[in-house]
This record gives C-alpha cells, sequence and structure tokens, in this order.
C-alpha cells in the first residue's frame, strides 16, 4: 500500500488537500496510525452499496409499522410514506448520537456494524433522500 508520512503530509497540508480533491485518496501513516483521507464523494460512492431496507407491518388499525433492519429502529404512521419519514429522521437523530458517542459506540459489539450505515446518513444529510431510499418489504405480524 502507497502510505505518506504524516510529516511530509502536514508539511505539504494545502497541496495534500487539493490532490485528494481533486485526484485521489491519501493513504496517511503517523508511527503505528494509519489512516485515509478522501472527499466526500468518494466516501459517498462506497457507501451506496449499503441501502437502508426495513419490514413493513400493515397494523390492524389501518396504520403502518416500519421496522430497520440495519439498525434498531421502528416507526409507526398513518401511510407508508409517513413511517418512512419518520424513520428517515430516526435514522439522522440516532446517526448524530452514534456520531457524538463514537469512541463508545463504536466499540460496542452491538453497534460496531452500524458504522457504515452512521456514515451514509451523515454523508446523505438529508431525511427526504434517506427516506426515498428505504427499501420496504413485507413482514410477518
Amino acid at each position: 500500500m502507497v502510505m505518506e508520512n504524516a510529516t511530509d503530509v502536514r508539511k505539504e497540508w494545502s497541496s495534500v488537500v487539493d490532490s485528494v480533491v481533486h485526484d485521489k485518496p491519501k493513504f496517511i501513516k503517523r508511527t503505528r496510525d494509519r489512516m485515509w483521507l478522501s472527499n466526500l464523494e468518494t466516501m459517498q460512492e462506497i457507501l451506496d452499496g449499503y441501502t437502508f431496507t426495513a419490514e413493513r407491518f400493515d397494523e390492524e388499525d389501518g396504520s403502518v409499522t416500519l421496522s430497520l433492519n440495519e439498525i434498531d429502529l421502528v416507526e409507526n404512521a398513518p401511510t407508508e410514506a409517513a413511517a418512512r419519514r419518520l424513520l428517515a429522521y430516526s435514522i439522522m437523530d440516532y446517526a448524530s448520537e452514534y456520531y457524538e458517542n463514537y469512541q463508545m459506540y463504536s466499540k460496542a459489539p452491538n453497534r460496531k456494524g452500524h458504522v457504515p450505515y452512521i456514515f451514509k446518513a451523515l454523508i446523505t444529510d438529508d431525511a427526504e433522500k434517506i427516506g426515498e431510499g428505504i427499501v420496504c418489504r413485507d413482514g410477518k405480524n
């Protein structure tokens, strides 16, 4: 792997950032630490492979419940569209909370796998887009 030394990156910060934004991501090494510097478009392309999916349940009262598969979030509303909207806002709220507590959440065994979905939500930063992108499948009542 092509690793750039952190000292060199720091000395040439402006040109490194320009290169990352306009050319390609960089791999950087500082002592034992390794990191990756990228623009958000590249990260978005990587995360495009991750999709939010939900089980849809039609309730006896006529409402719709959506249960997100990737993260333990559930919303109920009078229509699927309204439930999607609520679920999208719940995803965004959870993503913000996760990021604020990243050190703890990213190490928790039951939350580790949420990382790509958290970054997908944070980078998308649009509840309407997130809601439209949720793939719903009929669940079993």
